[in-house]
């Protein structure tokens, strides 16, 4: 509920919005000036995906701040206990999976990309049980209703992150490998992922 901080990631969302221009302005601006080809192309095309994902994550934070505003401080606005509970856990492993898809394509490592997108499953369930608790106390209290659908807002941002983090996480497919394998089915990519990693 800490208003200032909410508002510090309102001004700072603008800054993320600038380096996406920036660095998609400069990839262009690459590409038409040195031609690169193969790896050296699929290098510059995942780091603008990449980017563009990183900028969607500071879209999500953007909500978040804004359901904290929204909220202003009053106590009714508050979350519960176990919603807060709920929130600091699925922003934890939401971080968690950002911290390592990044590097992952930082160290071009596919099988630590793989185990990004497996973990995406893993926040998708936390994500619906939270859901569901979420559901029982709008049940138990109407009251809190308002609030509860500026919780529902920072879940579901936390879940898109997670999302976000996965794309990154596929792109190290792309980059080594120069598969594309954003609409791959998860699974059989995990499957493959296992494959990989296997002792032989």
């Amino acid at each position: 509920g800490d208003e200032a901080l909410a508002r510090s990631v309102l001004t700072r969302e603008d800054e993320v919005n600038a380096y996406d221009v920036r660095i998609d302005e400069d990839s262009v601006t690459l590409i038409a000036r040195r031609q690169p080809m193969g790896s050296d192309l699929r290098a510059i095309i995942s780091i603008a995906r990449a980017v563009s994902d990183l900028e969607r994550i500071g879209d999500e934070a953007k909500k978040i701040a804004h359901a904290v505003v929204r909220g202003d401080g009053k106590r009714s606005n508050r979350p519960s206990p176990q919603l807060a509970r709920d929130a600091r856990h699925i922003a934890r492993f939401a971080q968690e999976m950002l911290r390592d898809a990044l590097d992952a394509f930082d160290r071009m490592d596919p099988a630590a990309g793989v185990d990004v997108v497996r973990r995406d499953q893993e926040l998708n369930t936390e994500f619906q049980a939270a859901l569901r608790r979420l559901l029982t106390q709008v049940m138990e209290d109407p009251r809190r209703l308002p609030a509860m659908l500026d919780a529902v807002t920072v879940l579901k941002s936390l879940e898109r992150i997670g999302d976000h983090s996965k794309n990154i996480a596929r792109y190290v497919l792309y980059l080594v490998e120069g598969r594309d394998v954003r609409h791959e089915d998860t699974a059989v990519l995990i499957a493959e992922g296992a494959r990989r990693s296997a002792p032989r």
